[in-house]
């Protein structure tokens, strides 16, 4: 895993000197503070200032740089709490302060949490609503009123009345009359009035 690097030369080119590699940086986790020996060994002071010690710590202060060696200096980095980014320095110093080389380091923000809002977890109301509204599906024998305003159980029992009415006047008429004529009656009367009510009840 890569981890953020800043690097500070220690005696580079002459005694007691620190040149920095770069004069900023910026970061939004842990990195390391390379310190780079080169011609003579020497004892380096490092520290953060108030501002930068908020959200980053040192592990400890003073480090023995051998020459031509690399001494690494892990900086711990925690944003998880910032809002805004925060700005300080590093100082590294040698020689009990006569030689320094501060850099300017900005913590950034770490990655904001995804916060679900409580309306994610309902269901789509619009989804639901439409699915809702939708037309249910009729009976077979539905619940529509005639035009009339009769509903069907209403119009049935009319029609089983009209029925039983026409075979009674029908069974009058063969019971007057008597004879063949008159059973042909009833049954023509029955069966017209039974294929009427069909067809009403079709309808």
């Amino acid at each position: 895993m890569f981890t953020p690097a800043v690097t500070v030369h220690v005696n580079r080119d002459s005694p007691g000197r620190l040149e920095a590699a770069t004069a900023t940086f910026e970061t939004a986790e842990s990195f390391t503070l390379l310190l780079e020996g080169h011609d003579t060994p020497t004892h380096v002071h490092c520290r953060l200032d108030e501002e930068l010690a908020r959200v980053a710590s040192l592990p400890q202060s003073n480090y023995y740089v051998e020459a031509d060696a690399r001494t690494p200096v892990p900086i711990d980095v925690d944003p998880s709490g910032l809002e805004d980014p925060v700005q300080g320095y590093l100082e590294v110093s040698t020689g009990y302060g006569a030689e320094s080389a501060a850099i300017a380091v900005t913590i950034e923000p770490g990655p904001d949490r995804v916060e679900v809002d409580e309306s994610l977890a309902r269901p789509n109301r619009s989804a639901s609503d439409s699915a809702g509204s939708s037309e249910p599906s009729r009976p077979l024998f539905g619940d529509r009123e005639s035009s009339d305003g009769l509903g069907p159980t209403a119009l049935a029992a009319l029609a089983l009345g009209g029925v039983a009415l026409a075979l009674v006047l029908a069974l009058a008429v063969a019971a007057t009359a008597g004879g063949t004529t008159a059973v042909a009656v009833f049954a023509v009367v029955a069966v017209a009035v039974v294929a009427a009510v069909g067809l009403r009840v079709r309808d």
